[in-house]
């Protein structure tokens, strides 16, 4: 696993932080648009984790955290990039690897995390397995910027928790819609010439900004149902 600096490092599970890993992310992505290498996006979250820290307790929950911490890291190995993104959520940055070899990546962490049984509190309860889903993207198959990256890698999380939680799901490409009298001439025109100098896609740049204003005014069904 790849060491983070020591101001970057999360104090509960002393993996790189949601800031870290952003800015990891930025160097490693330009890294594969020179090269015109893959990177894989792995966005992790434990299974009703607001369920464990109800029912056995905080210390539990933070217990079970740094557990996952400990396999996150083994599944990085040397050359992946693990980080605590926030709360129960995690990720891990691939540089190299496709998706299909990160999805099989991200299944053997799973069963692994199916098998590893914490002690709960001192009732000599004990938690059989962390449950956990997660959702990858790839570049360049799945988006050349990074907001696209992560957004497909989260979405592909949300199908699967919204389909039953402890899955892995890959991102998948989008039904697209025309852009119509939604948007104004002189908007489409500044459009196209931010994606010019972005040297992104139109609907990329469309699409994070949806985002932008769904995560404002919207409600992350994800945090909600755990």
């Amino acid at each position: 696993m790849n060491q983070p600096v020591q101001q970057t490092v999360d104090e509960l599970t002393g993996l790189m932080t949601r800031k870290a890993f952003l800015e990891t992310l930025d160097g490693l992505l330009e890294k594969a648009k020179g090269s015109d290498a893959p990177l894989s996006l792995a966005f992790i979250d434990i299974d009703h984790f607001l369920t464990i820290n109800d029912q056995y307790g905080h210390s539990t929950g933070d217990d079970v955290l740094r557990a996952l911490a400990v396999l996150i890291s083994e599944a990085a190995g040397n050359d992946g990039y693990p980080a605590r993104y926030g709360g129960d959520e995690f990720v891990i940055i691939f540089p190299g690897i496709e998706r299909e070899q990160a999805f099989l990546t991200l299944e053997k962490l799973r069963l692994a995390c199916e098998q590893r049984k914490i002690k709960a509190g001192n009732d000599g309860d004990v938690i059989e397995g962390i449950s956990i889903s997660a959702g990858i993207a790839c570049y360049p198959m799945d988006g050349r910027l990074k907001s696209e990256l992560m957004r497909k890698s989260d979405q592909a999380l949300y199908r699967a928790k919204l389909t039953g939680r402890s899955k892995v799901r890959l991102a998948y490409d989008e039904r697209m819609l025309p852009k119509t009298s939604h948007y104004t001439q002189t908007q489409l025109e500044r459009l196209s010439k931010l994606a010019s100098e972005r040297q992104a896609g139109e609907a990329e740049l469309l699409r994070e900004a949806l985002d932008d204003l769904l995560a404002k005014y919207g409600v992350n069904e994800i945090e909600r149902w755990g």
